[in-house]
């Protein structure tokens, strides 16, 4: 692929006439790090004046990930390495243009495209800092993320063409080297004092650890695709008929200390999903505050799932999930601590394309997910800390996630047991001399609390593994 260095010569090109602004941003992708305001607010005459008014921004990372399994399963490393710009005008008739891309390098990793002897199986989270669907490929991993219109009108906007969103159910699901992509259209409505509508249509979606943009009934499959209830593999890779996915938000401030919001994700033709949560705010002593929150989601089947062929089919014809969640914390300046409590009841499996995003549960632990379960109950601790008067902040989580047996393929699409797991977070941004880079550890522990049975295929990647993430990333 040549597109990404065609682009890459672009954005120089377009360096040379713009002002480089550096902004500080999180470790983990966040969609306002590529957002960044023009550096020209005044709305251009000219079409050249809106280009040489504009924002480059560049961005360089590093990612070493490494899994280890129980006894003589496989262990994993890789090292991966890349960078990207990204460009923005500045407004002409409050009209902007964006393009932005990226290219990653392997440069020293185990071999991704042998399955564990033992098992059987494939690495799973390794693979994920490269191109999924081909595991040879070390040097030629390149993607147009951003090219989009955006149209601004008072404190709101529209944008159209490729771009990089953060929903509850399509989001960056960041944790690898690049985010998740969406091609659509999307607006954001904030006219109303204390009210925020977004919403649009989006028809194409490039995941994360994929290099090309699929219309959206073939990026559902992509990862892996589990059982069907019956226990058979499920087999709707390439296979659902949908066009695309509507989602509409209202988001409020009923009180100073009390915000709800609700989403409704319309995926035509496979099933429809809708979210309530709540947040609410109590103000304490030594300007602490306590925080309560509550969530609500609802999925039912669209049509026949996506394929009238049952094996085929994404959601089973007629199905439902349910689940809810809390979260008390106690909040302050330098740090929080929560609990945290989810449940999807036996109704059904709750399900939402793990191309399209990560789980929006309160109990939600980078590197797992609770998608594809049902008859789940979830228990997450967790305390962020951030050093005062240092760049250093560290959190540490502890989960407890039950599931549904291995053999109750209904209610457990991924042969997954019960488990535990623990995180430990610490996150340092660097100033001065190297003001601009980020730095971030991440560890993570899964221990088994159910019965697998003596079949590996339910043990590696999956329970008894411990895993370590280093990551830098540099912003100018």
């Amino acid at each position: 692929m040549k597109s990404f260095f065609y682009l890459a010569l672009l954005c120089l090109l377009f360096s040379t006439i713009s002002e480089v602004k550096a902004q500080h941003q999180d470790v983990n992708e966040r969609p306002e790090m590529y957002k960044g305001k023009s550096t020209n607010s005044v709305d251009s005459s000219s079409i050249l004046g809106a280009f040489k008014g504009g924002n480059v921004q560049g961005h360089f990372r590093y990612f070493f990930m490494n899994t280890i399994n129980e006894g003589n399963l496989t262990d994993y490393y890789a090292n991966a390495a890349g960078g990207g710009l990204r460009f923005e005008t500045a407004k002409f008739h409050n009209f902007q243009f964006a393009i932005s891309g990226f290219y990653i390098f392997n440069i020293g990793s185990s071999d991704m495209s042998k399955p564990d002897p033992i098992s059987g199986q494939a690495n799973r989270y390794e693979i994920g800092l490269f191109e999924l669907e081909d595991p040879h490929n070390k040097s030629d991993i390149d993607r147009l993320e951003e090219f989009y219109l955006k149209y601004n009108f008072k404190k709101s906007s529209v944008i159209f063409g490729k771009q990089l969103l953060n929903t509850p159910f399509i989001n960056l699901q960041d944790g690898r080297m690049r985010p998740t992509g969406v091609e659509g259209i999307w607006a954001e409505l904030n006219e109303i004092k204390g009210v925020k509508m977004e919403g649009g249509w989006i028809y194409s979606i490039s995941p994360r650890s994929t290099t090309e943009w699929f219309p959206i009934g073939e990026s559902i499959g992509i990862y892996s695709t589990g059982l069907n209830p019956d226990g058979t593999p499920s087999q709707y890779a390439n296979k659902i008929e949908s066009s695309g996915v509507g989602l509409f938000a209202l988001k409020t401030n009923l009180s100073k200390h009390l915000k709800i919001q609700i989403w409704d994700m319309y995926t035509q033709n496979v099933f429809n999903t809708a979210l309530l949560q709540s947040d609410f705010s109590i103000p304490l002593k030594n300007k602490t505050n306590l925080i309560v929150a509550g969530q609500l989601i609802k999925q039912h089947a669209i049509n026949d799932g996506g394929n009238h062929n049952q094996s085929a089919s994404y959601f089973q014809k007629n199905g439902e999930s349910l689940s809810f969640g809390a979260k008390i914390a106690l909040q302050s300046k330098d740090w929080e601590a929560s609990l945290n409590y989810n449940r999807i009841t036996s109704e059904g499996r709750y399900l939402v394309p793990r191309e399209w995003g990560r789980d929006p549960f309160f109990t939600f632990l980078p590197r797992e997910r609770n998608e594809g379960f049902g008859d789940l109950h979830a228990i997450m601790a967790k305390i962020d800390y951030k050093v005062p008067q240092t760049r250093f902040k560290t959190s540490i989580a502890a989960g407890y996630y039950k599931l549904p047996d291995v053999k109750n393929y209904t209610l457990n699409k991924y042969g997954f047991p019960s488990y535990s797991q623990i995180n430990t977070d610490f996150r340092y941004t660097f100033d001065k001399g190297l003001k601009g880079l980020e730095a971030q550890l991440l560890l993570v522990a899964k221990i088994n609390a159910g019965e697998t049975y003596g079949n590996s295929k339910m043990v590696i990647n999956k329970v008894n593994m411990f895993q370590s993430n280093f990551v830098l990333n540099f912003h100018f």
